[in-house]
This record gives structure tokens, sequence and C-alpha cells, in this order.
């Protein structure tokens, strides 16, 4: 089995932007204690996503660069890659983006968040281009939140490049009157976890899906793997980490390459 450790950071809110850095570079120093080689953390965590409701300050580039390059430090000082949710500010506007860091330090660069949800379009701007993205011998891409549970295509893209595992950073917090689920998937809940089994099974690779943890959460951090079946979750609500070992062998990429054959034969047929 080749064994690759991952870890996912179910964190709280953070209560301001400052707080969101130094509550990152800690899960980093935690994940390294972990064993874990990567870490992903939810939507827009640096400096906080901008819901309805939360008191997140006005976008500002230069804390921007300088919290970017105290999580780099931090992960070149553990020697962990890191996912940042995060944002940007491009000519067009401001997009929700994840920020992928290499485990020296150095940036590889962004995944901007391409498909909105219409309630977040008078904040956040279309991002555009995807990305795939390799440490060591890990190979993943990234679908934020919305695009990732009502786009299949998000995963697919990945998993005919060679990736193994898609890493979904979201944000999802409780609603008044909405159903609290104790477990992964429940029948009774929305469709949102039922969608990141699916996008494992229909392109056998592995889903880590993040968020940030809140009282009465509809959604939880969780691994699933490459049948669809789940490896493990967090706890609905409580703050951590979320640790697990994947088998990279396990994610074959094979429903993912089978659709792009079955493409082609439609195309011949027409």
């Amino acid at each position: 089995m080749d064994t690759f450790r991952i870890a996912l950071a179910n964190l709280r809110f953070p209560k301001n932007r400052e707080e969101s850095v130094a509550l990152a570079t800690e899960a980093i120093e935690e994940a390294a204690r972990e064993g874990a080689r990567i870490i992903c953390f939810p939507e827009c965590f640096v400096p906080g996503y901008r819901a309805p409701g939360k008191a997140v300050a006005q976008a500002d580039p230069v804390f921007l660069e300088r919290a970017w390059s105290e999580v780099a430090a931090s992960a070149a000082q553990a020697n962990v890659a890191v996912i940042l949710g995060t944002e940007r500010i491009l000519a067009h506007g401001l997009v929700a983006t994840a920020l992928v860091i290499h485990a020296d330090g150095t940036m590889a660069g962004f995944q901007d968040k391409v498909q909105l949800d219409s309630s977040e379009e008078a904040v956040y701007s279309f991002g555009s281009g995807r990305r795939v993205f390799q440490t060591g011998p890990l190979r993943f891409g990234i679908a934020i939140c919305h695009e990732g549970w009502r786009y299949p295509e998000t995963f697919r893209w990945a998993a005919r490049r060679g990736a193994q595992i898609v890493f979904h950073p979201h944000f999802h917090e409780a609603v008044p009157g909405g159903y609290v689920p104790s477990h992964f998937a429940d029948p009774a809940n929305t469709f949102h976890e039922k969608a990141m089994l699916c996008r494992a099974a229909e392109n056998t690779c592995y889903v880590a899906s993040v968020n940030v943890a809140s009282a009465g959460s509809p959604t939880t951090s969780a691994v699933i793997r490459p049948d669809g079946t789940l490896l493990c979750f967090q706890p609905y609500g409580k703050e951590g980490l979320l640790v697990a070992d994947i088998d990279l062998a396990a994610a074959t990429g094979l429903f993912a390459a089978r659709s792009i054959r079955a493409s082609r034969n439609r195309g011949r047929s027409t």
C-alpha cells in the first residue's frame, strides 16, 4: 500500500483576519506533529469567508501578501504542503481562491473559484481556468465549495489529468430551521455530502471535503475513498484536524478515463 497522510483543518471561523493567520500556522504545526504531508483549509479561511453577518475586514492586498508569506514560512518550517483557502484581488474584482504552497515554502500557485452561487456574485467575481498540483507522489486538484457540489466536471477535469484526490474547501454554516446531522451523508440531510460520495465514485479518486467548525453545521470535513465509501469524518461542530492515510494506488481514475472514451465513441457514431 502506497499511503500518503493528509490533514483537513476543521477550524472555527476566525474572529478577525489576524486570528485567521494565527489559527492557520498553529494548524500547520499540528499537522506536522501528526505526520501529515499536506493540510487543506476551508474556503477563504484567510481572512474569512464574506458571508452575511460576518464582520470580515475590507479586502487588503498588503495584508494578503503578508499573510501568505507567514503561512508559507510556517509550511517550510513544518515541511508540510498547504492548500490555503483565501482570496485575492484581480483587475476584475475579488476572487475566492486556494493558494497552494509547497512543503519548502515556495508558492505553487492559485486555483480560483470558477463557479459561483448566485448569492456570492455581489461579493466575489468569477475566476477562470483549472489546474492540478503535485506534492511528492501526490497529484491533486481543487474544487471550491459550490463548484464541487453542483458541477461534477470540476472533479472529473482533475481526475482525467491524474489527480488521485480532489480537495474541496467549503464554507457551510447552520441556517435557521435547518437539519442538524450527526453522521455523514445522513439520508435526512441535504444533497451536499451525498454529492461528495458521488464525486469520488464517478471518478475513482479520493475526495477530501473541509468545512469550518460551527454549531449546527449541515456539513463537516470528511475523506471519501475512490469507491465512494466513507473513510472518515470529523464530528459535526468539533474543532480540530481530521487526519487520514490514503492509498494512492487505489485512486486509479478509471471511471474518469472511461468517460473520455465514452465521449469519443459517441463522437464517432454521430
